[in-house]
């Protein structure tokens, strides 16, 4: 029995990891359209496009995963009990267990995995993300610099370049600026770089300044180089903010209420908190939904389309009730339980259901066909 019992998990790994690899496909599809805009907007390259696709795709885990279980474990059950195969298995002594085990042992090692993720992965990958964010939005030359665009990064500053080469050399600067003592200067070069400081100076060369006084008086300077000092527009004491979902368990349940923003939003950080626990739960749920609907009924050489069908719906009603009873858990905290219940009451049920009616109508009549064969031979 130990060898069908091995035969049938691995006829549901291989379409599970397939049809995770699938959806986790589609759904960073529509993540990449936001890191992509980041990347044009901010003048990135393919590197930094492909860290933050990666860095998101922990954070899909938990809900991609019970759909790929799902997913797999139907078409999967519903080929191996079309071609009579799980018939075979309950006509050959195994118990119901046994055939259900390698479905939910599946689910079982799904669900130490999201936890797994859930509590330390996807709180790590989301932080080097809005970090790798922070710092790109935060990037001095990229937020500067836009070729043919009039840009103003930081209050008294428009900046405008032509283009610019590979070399970073940048072609006819245009730089105006607002004085803090009252009037302006206008800075125009043919070419200019970034210094090797840190970026914290631009380097003109062959241009001219004209800066107006605050009498209104013109003075005209032309330069065959000019240090433009960038310091005073560079942010200080900015730090990078992590969201809800950035935050590992123990920062979730035991938040710092000194911090007006972790005062305000604790209830919606212990609804996450219950969400990471309470996720893994749905792999159970889910796998046991599809168990029902090709398992849980009569054999049938047609298929098993309306059960399919009715499995689908209510897999689908179940997650959608799941997310929005966590959205009701940041006004009532007690609501935090119903995070549980969901998938725990649904997998017992499906279980029940399982367990309760007979496993197969055409097992039966094969075992009491086998019984008279033997009685004949006897």
């Amino acid at each position: 029995m130990r060898l069908i019992e091995t035969y049938l998990f691995r006829q549901l790994l291989w379409p599970t990891l397939a049809a995770a690899g699938a959806l986790g496909g589609v759904a960073l599809l529509s993540q990449s359209l936001t890191a992509l805009d980041i990347v044009v907007d901010q003048r990135q390259g393919a590197l930094v496009f492909a860290k933050i696709i990666l860095l998101t795709m922990p954070q899909l885990l938990a809900t991609v995963l019970p759909i790929a279980l799902f997913v797999a474990a139907l078409a999967v059950l519903n080929r191996l009990h079309t071609e009579q195969e799980i018939v075979v298995c309950f006509a050959g002594g195994m118990s119901r267990w046994a055939v259900f085990s390698p479905a939910i042992r599946l689910a079982t090692y799904g669900a130490i995995l999201t936890l797994m993720v859930n509590l330390w992965v996807q709180p790590w990958s989301a932080r080097a993300m809005r970090e790798e964010i922070f710092r790109i939005r935060t990037e001095l030359v990229a937020s500067l610099v836009r070729e043919g665009e009039f840009t103003e990064p930081a209050k008294g500053l428009t900046v405008y370049a032509q283009g610019s080469d590979q070399g970073g050399i940048l072609r006819n600067v245009f730089i105006y600026q607002e004085n803090a003592s009252g009037g302006s200067s206008t800075l125009v070069a043919r070419r200019g770089f970034f210094a090797p400081n840190g970026g914290k100076a631009l380097v003109l060369r062959e241009g001219s300044n004209q800066a107006f006084d605050s009498k209104g008086v013109l003075n005209y300077l032309g330069f065959d180089e000019y240090v433009f000092d960038l310091t005073p527009y560079i942010s200080k004491g900015e730090d990078v903010h992590y969201k809800i979902s950035d935050r590992y368990l123990h920062e979730l349940i035991h938040p710092d209420l000194s911090q007006d923003w972790e005062r305000q939003n604790q209830r919606k950080m212990l609804a996450e908190a219950h969400y990471r626990m309470s996720s893994p739960l749905y792999n159970f749920a889910f796998v046991g939904l599809a168990l029902w609907a090709v398992i849980g009924g009569p054999f049938s050489r047609m298929g098993y389309s309306r059960r399919i069908a009715r499995a689908a719906i209510v897999a689908g009603v179940l997650r959608i009730v799941g997310f929005g009873v966590q959205a009701a858990c940041d006004g009532a905290v007690w609501l935090n339980v119903l995070q549980y219940a969901l998938p725990i009451l649904a997998f017992a049920g499906t279980l029940f259901l399982l367990f309760r009616g007979p496993s197969s109508r055409a097992a039966r009549d094969f075992r009491q066909a086998r019984a008279r064969t033997r009685q004949v031979h006897a």
